[in-house]
């Protein structure tokens, strides 16, 4: 595993090298957030009931997988994402939920930087690509997705400052 040089408040394209993979964070789920995220969003009956989850084709209650997208953005932005050098996403490639997520499973992030390259139109900035993959607490891999980043690049100190 690779460490960050740089905190994630001075983060820049420059920080992300390619080929650099990061573990972090962890977040438990729990049967309440579960059914609260699916009851807005998700309304489901194996995402918001657990006695109809029981019945249902996962055998128990899991989560919806934009939850668990959700739970993955949390993790991408508190430790991985750069806070002064994020400037947006036009898209995330390849989203799956190969695996369900339920009630107490204990979540971790892998990040692999695929892709780092300057932008030839915009020369103030980078492209990441980063492969995101969740893993439980049995180490199944629970999502996997293909985010592209651009960061802006380290400024230029100005002389005689």
């Amino acid at each position: 595993m690779t460490e960050f040089t740089a905190p994630i408040d001075d983060r820049w394209f420059e920080d992300y090298p390619e080929g650099s993979v990061y573990e972090f964070g962890d977040t438990t789920v729990t049967e309440a957030e579960i059914i609260e995220f699916a009851e807005k969003y998700d309304p489901q009956s194996f995402h918001v009931d657990p006695a109809a989850a029981k019945e249902g084709p996962f055998g128990g209650l899991i989560a919806s997988g934009w939850h668990t997208s959700s739970l993955m953005m949390r993790l991408f932005a508190d430790h991985y994402l750069s806070s002064v050098a994020s400037l947006g996403s036009p898209g995330v490639d390849e989203l799956r939920w190969p695996r369900p997520v339920r009630p107490g499973d204990r979540l971790r992030m892998r990040a692999t930087v695929t892709e780092a390259r300057l932008s030839k139109s915009k020369p103030d900035r980078g492209l990441v690509r980063t492969r995101m993959e969740l893993f439980n607490g049995d180490d199944d891999l629970v999502f996997s997705a293909s985010a592209v980043n651009f960061l802006s690049v380290r400024p230029v100190p100005r002389s005689g400052s």
